[in-house]
C-alpha cells in the first residue's frame, strides 16, 4: 500500500522513488491520500519529504570527441604507411653509405632512428643528416 503511495508521489513530484521519504508519524494521512493534489498538499504540510540529489550529476550535453586530432587511422593503413616510409628511408641511407657520404657508425645510427620513426619523410631525413654534418 505504501509502495503505491510512494510511486504516486514520485510521479506527481517528477522525482525518483528513492528520493521520496515519508514521515513515520503521519503515515495515516499518507495512506488516505488518493489524488495527486492530496500528495501535493502533504508535501506542503511536511508529511512527505523529497531528498536532495546527492553526488555530482551535471546534465551537460557531452561534447563529441571526434575532432580531426582524435580520429585514428585503421591499423592496416598505419602499417602500410610505416612500411612505405621505412623502405624509402632505408634505401636512401643505403645509397648514401654506398657513395661514402656517411660512415658505418652513422649508417647504423640512422637505421635505428628510422626504425623508431624519428623521421616523417625523406626530406626530414636529409635535413637531419645535413644538420649533423654541419655540426662537425
Amino acid at each position: 500500500m505504501i509502495i503505491k503511495k510512494k510511486e504516486l508521489a514520485a510521479k506527481t513530484l517528477k522525482v525518483g522513488k528513492g528520493r521520496i521519504k515519508f514521515v513515520k508519524l503521519r503515515l495515516d494521512e499518507i495512506k488516505e491520500a488518493i489524488t495527486k493534489q492530496d500528495i501535493r498538499d502533504l508535501v506542503l504540510s511536511g508529511a512527505i519529504l523529497v531528498k536532495p540529489i546527492k553526488g555530482r550529476r551535471v546534465n551537460e550535453k557531452r561534447k563529441n570527441k571526434k575532432g580531426p586530432g582524435k580520429i585514428k587511422k585503421k591499423v592496416n593503413k598505419r602499417k602500410k604507411d610505416y612500411v612505405k616510409i621505412t623502405r624509402k628511408l632505408r634505401k636512401h641511407v643505403k645509397h648514401l653509405k654506398k657513395q661514402g657520404e656517411i660512415s658505418n657508425e652513422e649508417f647504423k645510427k640512422l637505421r635505428k632512428e628510422i626504425r623508431n620513426k624519428s623521421f616523417k619523410s625523406k626530406t626530414n631525413l636529409k635535413l637531419n643528416i645535413e644538420g649533423k654534418s654541419k655540426g662537425k
